[in-house]
């Protein structure tokens, strides 16, 4: 991601037109060096297929920040799926659950098959792939994106839940690595849906593009919706991709959440080991700690 930051902002200033580089009117004769700055920023942005856009304050990314400082669950967390890529961690509370909806479907169906092994019908969903890296008698696949419309190529998840498990009620559990898309998907899905997932993993993408203020205004909604009802327990920064610094604060460009409904906590009580003991890399890269700031700091 690229920041620029002039006088506390990444500016939205549009480039002149072709009439006005021909035939400067007199506003546009008299900018000011300020402007001008402005406009030759854009300039060079736009040389590399970037554009500027409005900074996010430095005070509501740190509140965003603080507000999914990890608690302590319960019941201890466990690993599901593989000791890499794919494997997530989640609290020893899936008893009664029904079913596991995992949209976003890679080489890797570890997670999906631990879920099978407990007893959990699996539904995975991806339009780019033609099924799961694995089978499993409990597996069930659709060729469709998720997101925050349904059509040819997307469904939404509570048309997908309805599809899946009609007239049914019961505890669910969901697991979402749509490559961006999480946040559309989180703002479409209704509260009482939401309410269902007792337990919620997901991989939340362009963190460090949160500088910007229009994905940080759908992102940070996305994510105070997903707090109203549930907790965050526990963060994993994906260390494909590094962080970025700015501001005095480090936000990984990737990172796996797990959160669990709030109903489900017994106490409000911060986690305090990072990372956990069953925390496993995502790739061979270098490791990437969770910053303080993330760990209430």
């Amino acid at each position: 991601m690229t920041v620029v930051d002039i006088h506390g902002l990444v500016l939205t200033i549009p480039v002149a037109s072709e009439t006005e580089r021909c035939h400067p009117n007199r506003q546009t004769m008299e900018l000011s060096p300020r402007q001008l700055l402005k406009r030759l920023a854009i300039g060079i942005l736009a040389a590399g297929k970037a554009y500027p856009t409005a900074l996010t304050d430095r005070k509501d990314m740190r509140a965003l920040v603080n507000s999914l400082v990890p608690l302590q669950p319960a019941k201890k967390l466990i690993r599901l799926g593989p000791a890499g890529d794919g494997g997530y961690l989640v609290p020893d509370d899936l008893g009664g659950i029904e079913a596991c909806f995992s949209p976003g479907v890679s080489s890797e169906s570890g997670f999906e098959k631990a879920c099978a092994e407990l007893g959990m019908n699996v539904f995975m969903a991806d339009r780019s792939v033609e099924g799961p890296a694995g089978s499993h008698e409990r597996f069930h696949f659709t060729k469709k994106y998720i997101g925050a419309t349904t059509n040819d190529n997307f469904m939404t998840l509570d048309d997908w839940v309805n599809a899946s498990l009609p007239g049914s009620g019961s505890e669910l559990l969901l697991q979402i690595d749509i490559e961006g898309y999480e946040y559309e998907t989180l703002l479409a899905v209704s509260p009482g849906l939401l309410r269902r997932f007792r337990i919620i993993v997901a991989e939340f993408h362009q963190l460090d593009h949160l500088w910007s203020k229009p994905l940080f205004q759908l992102a940070s909604h996305a994510i105070d919706k997903l707090l109203q009802t549930h907790t965050c327990v526990h963060i994993h920064p994906n260390n494909c991709c590094g962080s970025l610094k700015f501001q005095g604060l480090e936000m990984p460009r990737v990172a796996e959440f797990t959160f669990l409904r709030s109903d489900r906590l017994v106490t409000r009580s911060p986690a305090r080991v990072f990372p956990h003991p069953l925390d496993r890399e995502n790739t061979e890269k270098a490791p990437l700690p969770l910053p303080a700031s993330w760990c209430g700091r």
